[in-house]
C-alpha cells in the first residue's frame, strides 16, 4: 500500500486534484471517491486515458500497476494527503464556520485580504469532508493566506475539518436553528459549531468573536479561549465596531477602528442588516493583518453577491432579494425583519419550506407564519407542503396572505395574479428550487 508520504511526493509533482471523469486536468491525480450509488474505481482507468498522471484507488481488482496508486481507502487517503499539505504551510488559515452566513462572510474576508496579500478562498461550497481536502490540496507556495470554510450538519465533522485545515485563526459567524434533525436540536448546533473554538483551545489558535452575540461569547469564554479578537458595537472590546448609516435596499455603513478612533464609511453591494456582523467581521481581520482602511474599504465595496445570496436584481418592474439558495428559521427571521425595515414601496414576501427541521419542522414554519404576518410587508406568499400544512385556518382572513402547496401551484397563481412595482424577497430551502419563480417578477 501507498504510504501518506509516498503519496505526497507524487502530488507534489502533480499537484491537481480530479474526482470526476467529466472534468479530468491534464497530468492530475484522479480520486476514485465511492459514492452512494457508484464505485469510482470502475472509472479509474477512463480518467487516465482523459489525461490522469495517476488514479488513486482502493479496490485491488482495478490495480494494473504503472499509473495506478492502490490505498486501503480513497477517501482516508485524501484527507490525510491534505492534512499532511496543510502542516508543510507555514501562512495563516482562517477556519470559518456558522450555521448563517459563512460563505458571505468568507467572501468578504477574501476580498479584503486579497487587497494586500495572494490568498486562497473555498470556491463554491467545497466546505465538507471532501470539499475541505480539496480546498487544502489547492493552495499552493504562491499563496500567502488562506480562507476555509467549514460546513456541517452532524457532530463531529467541524472536528475532522479542523484536523485537516489546521486552522490558525478561526470563527463562528453565529449559532441558529439549522440541520436541527442532523445535530439533534439547537443544543447539537452549539456544540458541533463549538468544535472550532475546542480546536483554537488545543492549538493555541486565535478565535475571532462578536461581542455583540451572547452565545458566541458565552462559547468562547467556557472554553477559556484566549487571545481573542472581538468585533461588534462594544467601544471597550472591539477591534472594530461599526452600525449601518443606509439600508435602501444596499447596505452603507460607518465603522471605527478602535485603536485610532478613526471613522470610515463604505458602501456596500449587500442588502440585509443581518449582513452587518458578517462586513464588520471581514474589516476586523483586515485591521488585524495591518491592512490599510482604504483598502479594506475595496475589499468591502468591491464585493458582489452571487449564487443567490441576499443578491438583488432589478427586472422590468420589481427590484429582487434573491436569497434561496438556503432556508433556516434563524435565516428566515432576519430576512423577514430586514425587509420590514428598508425603506421601500409595495413589499412582498415569497417564502419557501425549510428542510432538515426533522421533528421540529410544524413548529418552525409556524413560527416563520407568525413572524411574516407581524411584519409590515405588503403581500405574503408560501409555498411548499410544510408551510401549507402549519398554515392556521384564520391566517388569510388577519392579514395578506396566500399558500401554495408546491412550486408549480405558485407559478400558477403568480402568472394570474402578477406582482409589479414591488420589493420582493425570495427565500426558501435549495431543494424548492425557487429560481423558477424569478421570471415572473
Amino acid at each position: 500500500m501507498t504510504t501518506t508520504e509516498q503519496l505526497y511526493q507524487i502530488y507534489l509533482k502533480h499537484p491537481a486534484i480530479s474526482t470526476d471523469t467529466r472534468k479530468i486536468a491534464p497530468g492530475s491525480l484522479f480520486f476514485a471517491l465511492k459514492g452512494d450509488k457508484f464505485d469510482a474505481n470502475a472509472f479509474a482507468e477512463q480518467a487516465i486515458v482523459a489525461g490522469a498522471a495517476y488514479a488513486v484507488i482502493d479496490n485491488p481488482a482495478y490495480d494494473s500497476g504503472g499509473q495506478y496508486i492502490l490505498v486501503d481507502d480513497v477517501l482516508t487517503a485524501l484527507q490525510d494527503l491534505a492534512r499532511h499539505h496543510r502542516s508543510q504551510l507555514k501562512i495563516p488559515v482562517i477556519g470559518l464556520t456558522g450555521t448563517n452566513g459563512k460563505t458571505t462572510t468568507k467572501e468578504l474576508i477574501n476580498s479584503v485580504l486579497s487587497q494586500h496579500f495572494n490568498t486562497y478562498a473555498t470556491q463554491g461550497n467545497l466546505n465538507n469532508h471532501i470539499g475541505v481536502p480539496l480546498s487544502i490540496l489547492s493552495i499552493n507556495t504562491t499563496h500567502e493566506a488562506a480562507v476555509i470554510e467549514m460546513g456541517a450538519n452532524h457532530q463531529k465533522e467541524i472536528e475532522l475539518l479542523c484536523s485537516i485545515s489546521q486552522p490558525s485563526h478561526g470563527m463562528i459567524t453565529n449559532v441558529g436553528k439549522a440541520h436541527l434533525e442532523g445535530f439533534g436540536g439547537v443544543e447539537g448546533v452549539k456544540k458541533g459549531k463549538g468544535e472550532l473554538y475546542d480546536y483554537l483551545h488545543k492549538s493555541g489558535g486565535i478565535a475571532f468573536v462578536n461581542c455583540d452575540d451572547a452565545v458566541l461569547v458565552k462559547m468562547a469564554l467556557e472554553r477559556g479561549l484566549h487571545p481573542m479578537v472581538y468585533y461588534g458595537h462594544s467601544d471597550t472590546l472591539s477591534l472594530v465596531s461599526g452600525k449601518i448609516i443606509e439600508n435602501s435596499p444596499l447596505l452603507t455603513l460607518e465603522w471605527t477602528d478602535k485603536r485610532s478612533e478613526r471613522h470610515h464609511a463604505v458602501k456596500t453591494q449587500l442588502t440585509g442588516e443581518y449582513n452587518l456582523p458578517n462586513i464588520l467581521a471581514a474589516i476586523c481581520f483586515g485591521l488585524y493583518f495591518h491592512i490599510q482602511p482604504e483598502k479594506i474599504n475595496t475589499g468591502i465595496s468591491g464585493y458582489q453577491p452571487k449564487n443567490n445570496r441576499s443578491q438583488i436584481t432589478q427586472t422590468a418592474t420589481n427590484t429582487l432579494i434573491c436569497d434561496y439558495y438556503n432556508a433556516n428559521p434563524s435565516s428566515m427571521f432576519v430576512a423577514i425583519e430586514n425587509l420590514g425595515k428598508l425603506t421601500a414601496g409595495h413589499k412582498v414576501l415569497v417564502l419557501g419550506d425549510m428542510f432538515e427541521m426533522g421533528e421540529e419542522s410544524a413548529a418552525e414554519h409556524e413560527a416563520v407564519i407568525k413572524k411574516a404576518l407581524e411584519t409590515e410587508v405588503d403581500e405574503r406568499i408560501f409555498i411548499g407542503h410544510d408551510f401549507a400544512g402549519s398554515r392556521k385556518s384564520e391566517v388569510g382572513s388577519q392579514k395578506s396572505a396566500v399558500f401554495y402547496p408546491t412550486v408549480e401551484e405558485a407559478i400558477a397563481g403568480l402568472k394570474a395574479h402578477p406582482i409589479k412595482n414591488s420589493t420582493v424577497l425570495i427565500k426558501g430551502s435549495r431543494g424548492m428550487a425557487l429560481e423558477r419563480l424569478v421570471e415572473l417578477f
